[in-house]
């Protein structure tokens, strides 16, 4: 009977029961955005944006995380240059195997104001996600002229704990700025369906201007063009020629972006990840269990990760429960089609979830997580504008107090769990420790990264400490994490290349030569062969030192300190043709270290030019440099 109701309430033509509207509706009852007048819209708005504010402010004491926020914020350099050259690398490099220079752009810009001071680079991250927030209010008002149902749909979005990671993460703020621009865009979108015939171009190419934000903030916005045509099912446009032609440019830029996505992505490694080979049928049921659980993820947010790692083979397989994710992927479609099929916000709000996760279900893989709490932020607009719709149904009926009475105490404590999670879930989220702790207690058995990345933090711990007994301290936790992540994982090489040089600083160099040759038979990178080359050196096996430097050099052309230590060798051999080449290669890339222009002053004596080599000695010297030798530097003078 329910579903009956449901039904005529979306064939209805009428505004004050039909919540999908109409494209026969005029102009001005479009701007009359349901019985609210826009001042109480904008109040609405602000408190559904204090609300989130109250809940995730606790996120503003964080520090940066060892997770991809060095690589885009802390040892970036191209977020330190805002000159014309600066914004020139900006807006043409990637990052990461990434491009998306509007976010690299806001980093800049922070940078500019407070250098590496994590509380702007936070606040802002906050303040985007509520102003997503609130535009996710204004976009289900004005689709659906129901108040109520925007409200719902704003605060699941607001404070659902999948969202945290987006909002507190100081790397996630590409998710952010392409949410913004992509809810823009699709506002945008419907006031061009409905403004007066010469306003319509001025709309039109707002939505236009507001992908292409979106496109460079994250390239996953090329889902927008499909989203724009969802919302003319729900606006009951009449699908003509016309109106597919229309989305032609739409459909041009999200193709022309796609193709520099993946042709960036393959060539940074982030499509090449795998060493473990899943076929198709195994892909079909990874990317079916990811979708169930970002679908009952989205209902109970419960065992959040900020790292979901691929399942093991057992005997060559996958667990046979991956391969019942697809038979409940195909039961829940045939529930919605046979069921919902009719009903237009069901259906609208399935298919904006569908469209906008599709992609990131890695049945094309990219990187190497299987879910991750971040995909969800654009697509769960669809789950909760679903929640938010058939909820307000319930609370607007007339003589039917008492049922209202129980879903407004059931979403309120709802709205209360939710927001107590995100609360804790920033916390999380503090620094890179209480992060991978966190993952650790949730993935105890299969997460060696997090025991890895760990295992760095204590390995820099020791480091920077100056104390025996912490130094002490911090070496052992180091050695006991990474060998965990080993005992987990054991090509991993990032884990091996780290145990090597524990165990070179405690001058165990077979160890050492021991575990940097494991990391290269798994993972044969440059770093891996330069560490090696170091043990080789301080066992006075210089040719094979020399040869490893050579494939270092070989692999990654840009390394400073390999071509500093090849320089150095190649001078100790006399070989100071050969040697210069690596020594001002090492002078370009790294102009601030004094040693290299030390090295370059010999090749300048043997030349028979005292006044270059001397110049040099004076740069190393006025640079820090103290391992000069006073007799060679007097002789010079």
């Amino acid at each position: 009977m329910a579903k009956n109701n449901n039904n005529r309430a979306d064939n209805a033509k009428t505004n004050t029961v039909q919540p999908e509207g109409s494209m026969h509706r005029s102009a001005g009852a479009y701007q009359n955005t349901g019985e609210w007048r826009g001042g109480r819209h904008t109040l609405i708005a602000g408190g559904i944006a204090l609300l989130t504010w109250l809940v995730l402010k606790v996120a503003l004491v964080n520090q940066f995380t060892d997770w991809d926020d060095a690589g885009y914020i802390v040892n970036n350099p191209i977020i330190r240059d805002l000159s014309a050259e600066g914004l020139k690398r900006i807006f043409t490099e990637p990052v990461m195997g990434n491009y998306h220079p509007i976010t690299i752009l806001s980093y800049a810009l922070e940078y500019s104001m407070v250098e590496l001071e994590p509380w702007l680079y936070h606040l802002d991250s906050l303040l985007l996600h509520i102003l997503v927030t609130m535009s996710v209010y204004w976009f289900v008002v004005i689709l659906t002229k129901k108040p109520v149902a925007a409200i719902i749909t704003a605060l699941l979005f607001g404070i659902s704990p999948m969202h945290v990671e987006s909002a507190v993460w100081a790397a996630g703020r590409k998710d952010l700025f392409c949410a913004l621009f992509y809810v823009w865009a699709c506002i945008a979108h419907l006031h061009y369906q409905h403004a007066a015939t010469d306003k319509k171009s001025k709309w039109y190419i707002l939505v236009i201007l507001l992908f292409l934000f979106a496109l460079l903030s994250k390239p996953i916005a090329v889902t927008l063009p499909v989203t724009l045509l969802l919302i003319d099912y729900y606006e009951q446009r009449k699908w003509t020629i016309k109106l597919l032609v229309e989305k032609i440019p739409h459909f041009a830029l999200a193709l022309f972006f796609g193709a520099i996505s993946v042709t960036i992505q393959h060539g940074g490694g982030a499509m090449d990840v795998h060493k473990v080979h899943y076929n198709f049928i195994e892909r079909i049921a990874l990317g079916s269990y990811a979708l169930v659980t970002y679908l009952w993820k989205s209902v109970v947010p419960v065992h959040l990760c900020c790292y979901y790692p691929y399942p093991p083979k057992v005997a060559g397989s996958l667990p046979y429960i991956y391969f019942l994710a697809p038979l409940l992927v195909a039961a829940i479609a045939f529930i919605v089609w046979r069921y919902a099929r009719k009903n237009r916000t069901i259906v609208f709000g399935s298919l904006f979830f569908i469209v906008n996760i599709a992609l990131l279900l890695q049945l094309i893989p990219v990187g190497d997580a299987i879910v991750a709490d971040r995909y969800s932020y654009i697509p769960y607009i669809g789950l909760f504008f679903i929640a938010g719709l058939l909820l307000s149904r319930y609370l607007e009926q007339d003589g039917k107090k008492n049922v209202q009475n129980i879903v407004i105490a059931g979403v309120a404590i709802y709205m209360i769990c939710l927001a107590w999670m995100s609360y804790e879930r920033c916390k999380v989220w503090y620094d890179p420790i209480s992060l991978w702790r966190d993952e650790i207690e949730k993935e105890p058995v299969n997460a060696p990264l997090a025991y890895n990345n760990l295992g760095f933090i204590y390995f820099h711990k020791k480091s920077a400490a100056t104390n025996p007994i912490e130094q002490q301290i911090a070496a052992d936790s180091a050695f006991y994490l990474m060998q965990k992540a080993i005992a987990l994982k054991p090509d991993f090489g990032n884990a091996l290349q780290g145990l090597g040089m524990l165990s070179y600083m405690k001058g165990d160099l077979a160890s050492a030569g021991y575990y940097f040759r494991t990391a290269i038979h798994y993972e044969p990178t440059a770093d891996n062969y330069a560490n090696y080359g170091n043990i080789l050196i301080q066992e006075g096996k210089t040719d094979s030192t020399l040869m490893q430097y050579n494939t270092a050099v070989s692999l990654n052309p840009e390394m400073f300190i390999v071509r500093l230590n090849r320089g150095r060798l190649l001078k100790e051999q006399n070989r100071l043709e050969e040697a210069k080449a690596d020594i001002d290669k090492a002078i370009q890339l790294n102009p601030g270290v004094g040693e290299p222009y030390y090295l370059r002053s010999f090749y300048h004596a043997q030349k028979g030019d005292k006044a270059l080599a001397l110049q040099d000695v004076e740069k190393a010297i006025s640079l820090g440099f103290q391992q000069v030798d006073n007799n060679y530097y007097q002789g010079l003078k």
